[in-house]
């Protein structure tokens, strides 16, 4: 592939490769093993609601400085500060959980600046063309491999060498990752006084109308995928009646989609428009999620999350690449935090509501009725984004 071609984009995407194996063994890992020491849904969904946090209210500030900041140095920072996070989870037990808790939110104040970091910094490797949209494709292509062999692999190693085993190699990981990026060259230098403005992506985002429909859209799918994530490891104990650790295939199942979908992607982009192809994927993403929590077998419920991960991947990369073409390149760290701010917030309300209605609903209309909220954002998707092409083009700053 031609783009594996540019040196610096191959060093993005080989650290970015590493540090993903590390961190998605966490994914079952953590959930489970706070689980296990609370029997609690609403401690589980904590640790994703603290996710949440950081990005909802320090992103927008952390775009800022990422605008005038050198973002290769940013980056290999917070891979540090991650690494230095993790290690404090090797300290936690039952009665210190809140270890777990401040882990997390260290964690993810480093995630809010790495993240749209690397969104900032990829047009710059690879430019705005066709190599923008492989790159995230290819990006996505490697996430979704890591996805699928990853899960299943912490589970194991969970079960065998132990949690202690498993945040080793998250901590190794990221220094490894944090090595190569300082390596990296190419640089985004901001100009003018669009730099001073703490606002000025949220007022962008707020004229654009493309960007601003992608946003709102975006974040009521989100929410109730949030909501879904929160609930998935007591829908595995609960409802397949299995162990917690069953949730690692489901999740390599959900990569295995997203592994196709990220291969498919540059070639549905020619299939429809930018806001016909949001909305098809929101869709058919939200009408999986029906098939997942009712599937009857755990063997269903796997193949489900297949079927979820197809559409949820194309999703993803469209918006990804619309959000780096659309936003100005001066101002792409502070539109990229508040597209991440977004993000949390649907994390953070999802997290947090999806268990508390288990309280007052079963567990399986909980799940239904989030499915049924996720197939919402289609049709509010082709309400509020144009479908005209040229309304993706950048407009005036003012500066």
């Amino acid at each position: 592939m031609r783009t594996l071609r540019n040196r610096d984009f191959r060093r993005l995407w080989i650290s970015g490769g590493i540090s993903g194996i590390g961190s998605w063994l966490l994914v079952v890992a953590i959930p489970f093993y706070v689980f296990a020491l609370t029997g609690s849904t609403v401690a589980t969904g904590l640790t994703l609601a603290l996710e949440a946090l950081p990005a909802l209210l320090l992103g927008p500030w952390a775009g800022v400085l990422l605008d005038r900041w050198d973002l290769s140095r940013a980056m290999w920072i917070a891979d540090l500060v991650s690494a230095a996070a993790v290690a404090l989870i090797l300290f936690a037990d039952a009665d210190r959980i809140w270890l777990i808790y401040l882990a997390i939110l260290a964690e993810n104040i480093a995630t809010m600046v790495f993240r749209p970091a690397s969104r900032a910094l990829l047009p710059a490797v690879v430019g705005t063309g066709n190599e923008l949209a492989a790159a995230n494709a290819l990006n996505a292509l490697t996430s979704s491999t890591i996805r699928l062999a990853a899960p299943p692999l912490g589970a194991l190693l969970l079960a065998g060498p132990g949690i202690e085993f498993v945040l080793a190699v998250d901590i190794a990981s990221y220094l490894l990752s944090a090595a190569i990026i300082a390596t990296v060259r190419t640089h985004r230098h901001p100009s003018g006084r669009e730099t001073s403005r703490p606002l000025e992506g949220f007022r962008y985002v707020v004229r654009h109308r493309a960007l601003r429909g992608v946003l709102v859209g975006q974040t009521i799918f989100l929410t109730a995928n949030a909501g879904l994530t929160a609930l998935l490891v007591p829908f595995a104990v609960d409802r397949l009646h299995a162990p917690g650790y069953v949730v690692g295939y489901l999740i390599s199942g959900l990569g295995a989609g997203y592994l196709i979908g990220a291969a498919l992607s540059t070639r549905a982009a020619t299939w429809l428009g930018t806001r016909e192809l949001l909305a098809v994927t929101q869709f058919a993403t939200a009408a999986a999620f029906f098939a997942l929590f009712n599937a009857p077998s755990i063997p269903w419920a796997v193949v489900a999350a297949g079927l979820i991960g197809l559409p949820g991947s194309i999703l993803l990369i469209t918006a990804e690449t619309t959000i780096q073409r659309t936003a100005p390149t001066a101002m792409l760290g502070r539109v990229g935090a508040l597209f991440f701010a977004a993000d949390s917030l649907a994390l953070l309300i999802g997290a947090l509501v999806a268990p508390a209605v288990t309280l007052v609903l079963d567990l399986p209309l909980t799940l239904n009725l989030l499915a049924a909220f996720a197939v919402l954002a289609a049709p509010l998707t082709l309400a509020v984004v144009p479908g005209h092409p040229a309304a993706f083009t950048r407009i005036s700053t003012g500066a």
